[in-house]
């Protein structure tokens, strides 16, 4: 304040011709002493008489003060009477906010809002989700602690307990203070909680500064916390005691109201003097006391002592005594003397006789460490608050070191700031983050659980059930994976499913495409070898246009299992089962025209025979064609009414996407295989009742065992079919359709191979007349 004054006095541009005085009383934090200073100010100069002033030059302006929320109090129910401006530099009170009840009132510091937003930040920010409370035993610490739960309840942070600091006791409570301190060291040892907020003002706090500080120095293991300390507490504040050791608060974090260093200040401090106090009554008090000299000239002796020479350093004393730079609260004083300075300012330019109210909340200025100030609507400054680290030395000397801060006026996303690497930490916790919880954190793969009648943040971790996944640490739920990812082994993360389908590339694939062009190419061979024979005996013999056409068949048959290898697609969706229905027609059909010729060419040996007109190309052709036009009938009901589409199953396995051909009509496909099975029953019938016809013309026996093959394999194909599910039942459908075509070929065409290849002797005309006869004969 004296800084500040002197400063205002020597700018010739701020009031000037003015000259700023000022008097100094202490309240001794007691309401019987603050109201007396309070009508003090009022009255004739050293006499207290209300409502008398007959001093013409010491005109009462304002008043700084006071530094506790009670003492402010105190002095605006006096104060606010003459409409005395009152501007308080350390009361947090919300009571003081109310511009009905306390008119008069401004503060030189923002309002309690911030800086429990700032506290519930950086618990947020630490993760500290089990805290302590310590609150001073008044209105103040109670409306602290109503307004700071609800919403650390509101961010997921519990309360491990809530406790009431102690008073500093007289010699009759020294009992009752040690009850206090056993209950509150029993809560603070027995809790997992390694934060502990504190909050309260100067002479509220001064019992728990004395428990930590016996705490320390006769326990064998000291209480090693995260002390979070608001702005109303200084620590300086108490000379006398600051003989108790600040080990304690090593590594702690407390906030305070912004400050900038002020220009001038420091060599404002060196030029300080007891012998030229300039009306500051507590210089020569300070002096004795810190520099243990007595003070020439005064009471202020010390037996057998040096006297003080004025030219003691002040930037000597340790930091528990004295800082060279300006606290939070001695930079809302300086602040404070200012305002009041601009709008005095304010006031004698306009020349008028108003009162100095309306200047004052209209005031709007930058200091000289230029941060601009201005008070709001309810008469509260505009400052943010900083956030202090405290590193401890062993000779309990302390520095407070910036880390961040909290600024409702800041840009969105800037409001709270923390510099987490600059930050010392109590030596219990070897410089890493302190962990405040009440249970481990649930690592991801995990979720919480409730325990019945304990707090939220206390709960149990569990596994995520199988299919969902947790990526977070403290989860309250597991969630499902899109359905084209899958959880991973730990839970934690979803991975995109593999896509699945019978490939080339694979060996299933590869081996059934190899057997597939294997047979293709026998089947060739086979053809190629009946073109080539086509005027031998046994070829002519067994009707070598209908044994062209089921070879051609074949072929095709072998061929259009490729069409299910591979990635499918529309196109290849719409044609392999198509293809498959429709050329597994025309080769069933075909031997169920091989087996009627058979039959028919017998009858029509038969002297007299009407059946002879029937035998010939015509019947063959009209049994191939009629039977695969019902087929392809078939397939084209089922291509205009629900024809097959690429489709994912991604449910049926895990980790995979089944890249399949949805069929589009179940019923269709069933009526495509019941239709084939129609044509093979009736030719593996037709075929076993002509089994011993003459062997001349006789090939029922060989169509009646590639039949029974061909039945076996569809039957088998169904129940296999439907118990698979992606490649593997498009391989169950591959392999019974090599199969089957398979049979027919070795079945009806090697026997006539291994003739044509191996025994050429019998396949001769004269051969087959003998071996005619004979049959007859037998037959």
């Amino acid at each position: 304040m004296l800084f500040a004054i002197n400063k205002i006095n020597q700018d010739p541009e701020l009031l000037p011709n003015i000259t700023l005085g000022f008097r100094i009383y202490e309240s001794f934090f007691s309401a019987r002493k603050t109201y007396e200073s309070s009508f003090t100010l009022l009255s004739t100069r050293n006499g207290m008489i209300p409502n008398y002033n007959c001093d013409t030059q010491d005109k009462l302006s304002a008043v700084i003060g006071g530094l506790g929320s009670e003492t402010s109090i105190q002095m605006a129910t006096i104060l606010g009477i003459y409409k005395i401006p009152q501007i308080s530099y350390g009361s947090f009170h919300t009571m003081l906010s109310d511009k009905f009840q306390f008119p008069s009132v401004y503060r030189m510091l923002p309002n309690e809002v911030p800086q429990s937003l700032g506290l519930v930040r950086l618990m947020q920010h630490f993760r500290w989700t089990w805290v302590g409370l310590i609150a001073s035993d008044d209105d103040s610490g109670e409306k602290f602690v109503q307004t700071l739960k609800p919403m650390l309840t509101r961010n997921s942070i519990c309360v491990a307990f809530t406790k009431q600091a102690p008073h500093v006791p007289s010699p009759s409570m020294v009992l009752v203070f040690r009850e206090q301190t056993s209950k509150l060291h029993s809560s603070i040892s027995q809790t997992k909680a390694e934060v502990i907020v504190v909050y309260g003002d100067t002479d509220s706090l001064l019992g728990l500064k004395l428990f930590l500080h016996v705490n320390y120095q006769t326990a064998l293991t000291p209480i090693g916390k995260v002390w979070i300390m608001t702005a109303q507490w200084d620590f300086t504040s108490y000379i006398a005691l600051n003989r108790w050791t600040l080990k304690p608060f090593h590594g702690s974090l407390s906030f305070a109201v912004h400050t900038k260093e002020v220009p001038g200040f420091r060599d404002f401090l060196q030029s300080l003097n007891p012998y030229q106090s300039q009306g500051d009554i507590f210089i020569q008090r300070f002096w004795h006391t810190v520099f243990n000299c007595s003070v020439l000239y005064s009471s202020l002796t010390i037996k057998d002592g040096r006297n003080c020479s004025g030219k003691e350093e002040l930037a000597s004393l340790p930091g528990s005594d004295f800082e060279m730079k300006m606290s939070s609260q001695s930079y809302s004083i300086y602040n404070g003397v200012y305002a009041v300075a601009h709008a005095l300012h304010a006031l004698y330019s306009s020349k008028s006789k108003k009162e100095l109210h309306p200047f004052l909340k209209n005031v709007r200025f930058n200091n000289s460490a230029g941060d601009k100030l201005y008070f709001d609507e309810n008469g509260e400054s505009s400052a943010g608050y900083d956030i202090l680290n405290w590193i401890v030395f062993p000779n309990d000397s302390f520095v407070r070191v910036e880390v961040g801060h909290m600024d409702l006026r800041a840009p969105v996303g800037q409001e709270f700031t923390i510099n987490e690497r600059a930050i010392v930490w109590n030596s219990r916790f070897n410089q890493t983050v302190p962990r405040s919880m009440c249970t481990e954190s649930c690592h991801p793969g995990y979720f919480r659980t409730v325990r019945e009648g304990e707090p939220l943040c206390c709960y149990n971790c569990a596994p995520c059930p199988e299919g969902t996944i947790s990526n977070q640490t403290d989860a309250d739920r597991c969630d499902q994976c899109p359905e084209d990812q899958y959880p991973n082994r730990d839970q934690d993360k979803c991975i995109p499913k593999i896509m699945h389908f019978l490939s080339y590339e694979e060996p299933l694939g590869f081996v059934l495409a190899s057997f597939a062009l294997l047979f293709s190419l026998l089947t060739v061979l086979v053809l190629g070898m009946f073109i080539k024979h086509r005027d031998t005996p046994i070829v002519r013999a067994n009707n070598r246009e209908l044994s062209y056409v089921l070879l051609l068949s074949l072929l095709l048959c072998f061929l259009c299992s490729l069409v299910f290898i591979g990635q499918p697609g529309r196109l290849t969706c719409l044609l392999r089962q198509m293809a498959f229905g429709v050329i597994f027609s025309v080769s069933v059909s075909s031997v169920l025209a091989k087996t009627i010729t058979v039959v028919l060419a017998f009858k029509a040996t038969k002297p007299g025979a009407s059946m002879r007109k029937w035998v010939g190309r015509k019947l063959a052709g009209t049994i191939i064609v009629s039977c695969s036009l019902i087929q392809v009938g078939i397939c084209a009901i089922w291509l205009g009414t629900a024809p097959p589409f690429p489709d994912l199953d991604m449910k049926s396995e895990a980790g995979h996407i089944l890249v399949q051909c949805n069929e589009g009509s179940n019923i269709a496909f069933y009526c495509i295989l019941g239709y084939m099975g129609f044509l093979a029953i009736v030719s593996f019938t037709v075929a076993f009742l002509a089994r011993k016809l003459p062997d001349t013309f006789n090939e029922a026996k060989f169509i009646t065992f590639s039949m029974l093959v061909f039945c076996s394999v569809w039957v088998s194909f169904i129940p296999t079919y439907l118990s698979t599910r992606g490649k593997y039942m498009v391989a169950v459908e591959i392999f019974s359709i090599l199969a089957s075509s398979a049979g027919l070929l070795c079945c009806i065409f090697i026997p006539k191979c291994y003739i044509i290849v191996l025994r050429p002797d019998l396949n001769t005309r004269e051969q087959l007349v003998r071996k005619s006869k004979s049959g007859t004969q037998e037959l």
